[in-house]
């Protein structure tokens, strides 16, 4: 991520907006598009306030870092929304977020993920990917488990016979109780449904790879236990 500042516009900026939006509160209530202007600055001086940083309103490195971005990875493109899963658009816009790899140290974003589900864990080491199901539903404005187990979802909203796209689905390891690509003690995991062939299936969600990211599943090697929607 490039340092932005007031003035600038672009992709970063946008992201930057969406990061305030969800993680202030009360929130700007900023409009994502691109400029950074006056209400962004003033955003970006309170977040820095509440982080104990310097609060000059220009977003580097450890502004990025308390936002849980990884430096250096180029911005990805706006997404697009999704017809019927408005809750696609905010999964998308948390693309890149990552454990802190530092010992004892922690994402705090990932943090906050967790704070959508009862088990209020602090560390990101703690399997987060029902936390972030929990979160973006949360944003979103639909009902959740909060319930930090993935297995939790399969309870939530109404089944699917069909997946379409944005459905929280529930996936599990074949003969394992515990998965080291999604970092799982249990060998569950939920994400959000994006395509399936006869091979594999496609999901976006956190802790995968130990980030948000988009993961191709083997069906060989996962049984899909359930596609949900919201009721």
């Amino acid at each position: 991520m490039a340092v932005v500042k007031k003035g600038d516009r672009g992709p970063e900026v946008a992201k930057l907006q969406h990061l305030l939006n969800t993680t202030l509160r009360p929130s700007p209530r900023l409009t994502e598009d691109g400029d950074f202007g006056d209400k962004t600055h003033a955003a970006v001086v309170r977040f820095q306030a509440g982080k104990g940083l310097k609060q000059d309103g220009i977003v580097g490195t450890q502004t990025w870092t308390a936002l849980g971005q990884k430096i250096g990875v180029p911005p990805r493109p706006a997404p697009a929304p999704v017809a019927g899963a408005k809750w696609m658009t905010i999964a998308m816009a948390e693309l890149g977020v990552h454990e802190d790899s530092l010992p004892g140290q922690h994402t705090e974003r990932i943090v906050e993920y967790h704070n959508a589900t009862s088990l209020h864990a602090s560390t990101d080491e703690t399997p987060w990917c029902s936390s972030f199901v929990n979160w973006v539903m949360l944003k979103a404005g639909y009902p959740r488990t909060n319930n930090a187990l993935a297995r939790s979802w399969l309870d939530w909203g109404t089944p699917l016979t069909t997946p379409r796209e944005g459905a929280v689905t529930v996936i599990k390891r074949k003969d394992a109780n515990s998965d080291q690509a999604t970092g799982s003690s249990t060998g569950f995991h939920v994400a959000f449904f994006v395509s399936v062939t006869p091979t594999h299936l496609r999901l976006l969600g956190g802790n995968q790879g130990d980030q948000v990211k988009y993961s191709n599943f083997a069906l060989s090697a996962y049984d899909v236990k359930g596609y949900r929607w919201p009721s």
